[in-house]
């Protein structure tokens, strides 16, 4: 008698081979978070350096500047330089974002991310979360300071809370910034180099620090028509009791909705920029 092989074997799939998978977005996103705040940590200078910067910069201008500046409208300098201080801190307390995305980016870091089976946009999100932690921490010290050394609200808890979002989201949107200049740059010190030829004039050519009406008339178009004018515009109406309270020609909803503006027109430009950097191959 003869038995014919069952055809079992045949007729069955074969169990499907198990492949790794990798985190998602959010979960890699906050551990790429996780890893440039424990950065710092392991870096004290880096916290200690916003935290000194801040207060330097500060005490600077309100106690060596601020007797030879009169902002009119029957306002203290010290009142007037607070909310444009804070909008410029962005600038100054987000440089280092630059030179450190340029550091992983020269010492191979990036490349070992690349190969992780995650999102590669979520490495870079994660990193601008963890550079505006560090940023809003800086800025928070230096309000600290201001109240020290006189500054005083003239407003109502609802207008600071949303002086403190116009903060937030404008500080989210530049860090962008900084991430495509240490993206797009060769090493750190050239990171450094052009991160600080962005900041110098952003801070300067504007209404943050003086009246833009004391600048020379062909300058005055770029200080009134650039986002850290009006940044500084908003956080003056928000804190100091209005519009009118502090010169400005228009209203303060008219300032803050376009703050968010030019946030959001600066989150979509280079946060797309930085997303496409990182995921080509160098």
């Amino acid at each position: 008698m003869t038995t014919t092989a069952s055809p079992t074997t045949d007729a069955r799939t074969e169990a499907p081979i198990a492949r790794a998978t990798g985190a998602g977005f959010a979960t890699a996103a906050l551990q790429s978070a996780k890893r440039t705040i424990l950065q710092f940590f392991r870096t004290p200078q880096l916290l200690l350096l916003g935290t000194i910067q801040g207060a330097l910069f500060l005490f600077m201008f309100r106690y060596i500047f601020g007797g030879a500046i009169n902002p009119g409208n029957g306002l203290e300098y010290v009142d007037f330089l607070v909310p444009g201080f804070l909008a410029t801190g962005i600038l100054w307390l987000g440089m280092p974002a630059a030179t450190g995305v340029a550091e992983d980016a020269a010492t191979g870091v990036h490349d070992r991310m690349r190969s992780l089976p995650i999102p590669r946009s979520s490495v870079i999100v994660g990193r601008s979360l963890a550079d505006t932690a560090l940023t809003l921490w800086g800025i928070f010290v230096a309000t600290v300071l201001a109240f020290i050394v006189g500054f005083r609200l003239n407003t109502n808890v609802a207008e600071v809370g949303l002086a403190l979002v116009v903060l937030l989201v404008a500080s989210y949107s530049f860090m962008w910034v900084f991430i495509t200049i240490g993206l797009t740059s060769k090493s750190a010190q050239a990171a450094t180099g052009t991160a600080t030829l962005l900041i110098i004039p952003l801070a300067f050519v504007s209404a943050a620090y003086v009246p833009s009406g004391t600048l020379p008339g062909w300058m005055q178009p770029v200080a009134n028509n650039q986002p850290f004018t009006i940044f500084s515009n908003a956080l003056r109406s928000l804190t100091l009791g209005g519009a009118d309270a502090v010169g400005l020609s228009h209203s303060t909803a008219y300032w803050v909705a376009l703050s968010f503006a030019w946030s959001a027109g600066i989150l979509v430009v280079f946060a797309s920029l930085a997303v496409y950097r990182f995921a080509r191959r160098r």
